[in-house]
């Protein structure tokens, strides 16, 4: 059986027909009218319907969205970067739309992908981190999603890991979005380049573009920059100490780091995997978890809603 998924990211909507295999057979992509709420609807209902048409087989459509979503995947409680408050969006969608239709957060879409398909379809415990500008999270736990009594549980870049830290966009100080994000990253490499470290270039590239940027930390970290490297491991050493203490919890045989910082792949591992060595309880008297990159990268969103929305549908 075919389902659709649909992602909806803060500059771009995707969309596309998926098998039960997690395989891609069409795909859609538009701008994100960010800005207006009901555009928003108007456009993931424009593309479920184009893709439907193509592919009049599919038994369900599923729609990753950012933020904060009710316990029976229905309502949007809050998305910071897209006006919705309390949005019904499920019954907007399929008051549209003649399909089976199921909304799931984005971070918790893609590590589903992840989970079925990808880089911890081995497990049957699984803790994802994506490191993208913030820091979002998936929890499976004994092959099921973790969603909480309230539908909003994995939040993990927002578990405390510094008392009174920095301030977080969530409200609340010293968040592990604050310390493992790619914002983050862009910090420390910027304080690295304050220091002037010798055989460091982060210097001078940021006198020479006004600022630094991901792009910028990337190509130096590649390059071997001691200055870019040492912001990496700094970026790792905090991942590796919350990863310790989520694992003091939810004991996952696999922990799968996704995003763009991750795709610097065993340069952001190593300094994970020292950190959690170094903080995990109890260490040598019970097996630990192995750290893999995410292998779905830009496709995990579309391939988990999907999947997602073809299993709740198949319950009914």
């Amino acid at each position: 059986m075919q389902a659709i998924g649909i992602d909806i990211g803060g500059t771009k909507i995707a969309g596309g027909v998926v098998t039960e295999l997690g395989e891609i057979v069409a795909e859609e992509r538009v701008p994100t009218p960010a800005g207006d709420a009901g555009a928003i609807v108007d456009a993931v209902v424009a593309m479920v319907k184009g893709l439907q048409a193509r592919h009049p087989g599919v038994v369900a459509a599923g729609v990753a969205a950012p933020g904060f979503i009710d316990a029976s995947q229905s309502v949007v409680y809050y998305t910071p970067n897209i006006p919705w408050r309390n949005e019904p969006l499920r019954a907007r969608l399929s008051e549209q739309l003649d399909l089976h239709i199921t909304i799931d957060n984005d971070a918790n879409a893609a590590g589903w992908a992840e989970f079925r398909f990808g880089a911890g379809r081995l497990a049957s415990d699984m803790t994802m981190l994506t490191i993208g500008t913030g820091v979002g999270g998936a929890v499976v736990a004994q092959d099921r999603l973790l969603r909480g009594g309230f539908g909003t549980g994995g939040e993990l870049g927002h578990m405390r890991i510094v008392p009174d830290g920095l301030p977080c966009g969530c409200g609340a100080r010293g968040c592990i979005e604050q310390y493992g994000s790619g914002r983050a990253l862009l910090r420390m490499a910027g304080e690295v380049a304050d220091l002037g470290g010798v055989g460091s270039a982060l210097a001078a590239v940021r006198a020479e573009k006004g600022e630094l940027t991901g792009h910028d930390v990337a190509a130096l970290m590649q390059a071997g920059d001691a200055g870019a490297l040492e912001a990496l491991r700094q970026l790792g050493t905090w991942l590796g100490q919350a990863a310790a203490s989520l694992a003091a919890i939810l004991d996952p045989q696999v922990f799968v780091f996704g995003g763009g910082v991750a795709q610097s792949g065993e340069l952001l591992l190593a300094p994970v995997r020292k950190a959690f060595h170094e903080h995990l309880p109890a260490r040598g008297f019970h097996p630990e978890p192995d750290f893999v990159i995410a292998e779905l990268v830009n496709d995990a969103g579309v391939v988990g809603a999907a999947d997602l929305a073809r299993l709740h549908a198949s319950t009914r």
